[in-house]
């Protein structure tokens, strides 16, 4: 039997050593981690409505109902009254045809893929897409092309020089480790002058971004027509659990028939779906969460800018702090615990190398103080830094 014992120890040697922490929730966002009270800066909980009062009854109701679980892929069994009231609620929040459900995040992105494309192929994506979109292309057989970050000339250029039969367009809304938004209206247009399907995934935007939180389209005021189809997250600014894919409801009844990802997987419990619908419905209600959020952002960068601290360019929750290598950020992040905030560091192969980072990220929940005090430790930390 092959034993990884070399690898590992490698892996602890470059400070690239992965491991979970236990986390006990002491609130929004306060946690108990290795018997110490923290504040959290680092979950995608962006509305703080993982634990809101009627999303929790919501779900608490609806598992008194229908069980923990659904006992079933959705084309057995599995398929609920509260999953097919979801995916009507959301197409409808979104503006399209149809939605579908899928257990996760990873299993929309690559079952989408995989069903759109095939050996003979191309998928274009940006070189900072996130990992399920990669692992899609790559389970899919087709020709995978990548474009640099957000550069839609190089996108250009690359859908130009590819001979391929079926094009697809992949690119991140709001990208997880650098915070910034992908120039979709130049990518929209040039998807549709070389036919090509364009797929978002906008698992950070949804709930977030816009005014009425339908995510980075709405920022740029793009519709189906512009972006058929949409992928997105419920364990993010909805705070719950699960994925979807939303567009032409030709396009999801296929992905119905052929996504190995949504066919061959246990549904989602009922009541997962259940208070997803509730937290739904406060993210149409309750829109002073996303102006907070984005109090909360301005004031960080002004007093990361006034701390001369490398922020990247972001206005979104996300706010990446460059450190550039491994055991700096990993040395960051235990001074920063030791100050009462747990900032997780990001380090390859999640980043690229050089580029290890802390990955800041902001809740509805936070309040003014607590970015304050985040913003003290840092001041500490640069001090002690520069001695």
């Amino acid at each position: 039997m092959w034993d990884p014992s070399e690898e590992l120890a490698a892996l602890r040697a470059a400070d690239l050593y992965r491991q979970p922490r236990r986390i006990d929730v002491a609130g929004p966002t306060e946690a108990w981690v290795d018997g110490r009270r923290c504040t959290v800066f680092c979950s995608n909980d962006y509305l703080g409505l993982a634990q809101h009062p009627s999303v929790v009854e919501a779900f608490t109701a609806a598992a008194q109902r229908d069980g923990v679980g659904s006992g079933a892929a959705h084309l057995i069994t599995g398929h609920r009254r509260e999953h097919e009231a979801l995916e009507e609620e959301l197409a409808e929040f979104l503006g399209r045809d149809r939605v579908l459900l899928f257990s996760t995040g990873y299993m929309a992105n690559m079952g989408v893929i995989d069903a759109l494309a095939s050996s003979g192929d191309g998928v274009f994506q940006d070189r900072l897409n996130h990992a399920s979109l990669l692992d899609g292309a790559r389970l899919s057989g087709a020709k995978r092309i990548r474009y640099r970050h957000a550069d839609a000339e190089h996108l250009r250029m690359r859908l130009g020089a590819e001979a391929v039969a079926r094009r697809l367009v992949v690119t991140d809304g709001v990208f997880s480790m650098d915070g910034d938004l992908a120039p979709l209206p130049a990518i929209s247009q040039l998807a549709a002058e070389h036919d090509a399907t364009l797929i978002v995934d906008d698992a950070h935007g949804i709930g977030v971004i816009g005014k009425q939180g339908r995510g980075v389209l709405e920022y740029y005021g793009l519709a189906q027509q512009q972006v058929p189809l949409l992928i997105g997250t419920l364990g993010k600014g909805l705070g719950t659990f699960g994925a979807f894919v939303a567009g032409p409801a030709p396009v999801v009844e296929y992905l119905v028939q052929k996504a190995r990802t949504f066919m061959f997987t246990t549904a989602q419990p009922p009541a997962v779906a259940a208070a997803t619908r509730a937290s739904l419905q406060l993210v149409r209600t309750e829109s002073w969460r996303r102006d907070k959020l984005q109090t909360l952002i301005a004031r960080f960068r002004r007093g990361a800018e006034q701390l001369g601290l490398p922020l990247m360019a972001s206005q979104t929750p996300i706010q990446p702090l460059l450190v550039g290598e491994a055991q700096r950020a990993l040395r960051l992040g235990e001074q920063l615990m030791a100050a009462g905030m747990l900032v997780t560091p990001i380090r390859p192969p999640t980043v690229p190398p050089g580029s290890a980072r802390l990955r800041i990220t902001f809740s509805a929940e936070h309040s003014e103080e607590q970015v304050d005090r985040l913003l003290d430790a840092f001041e500490r930390l640069k001090l002690a830094d520069s001695a």
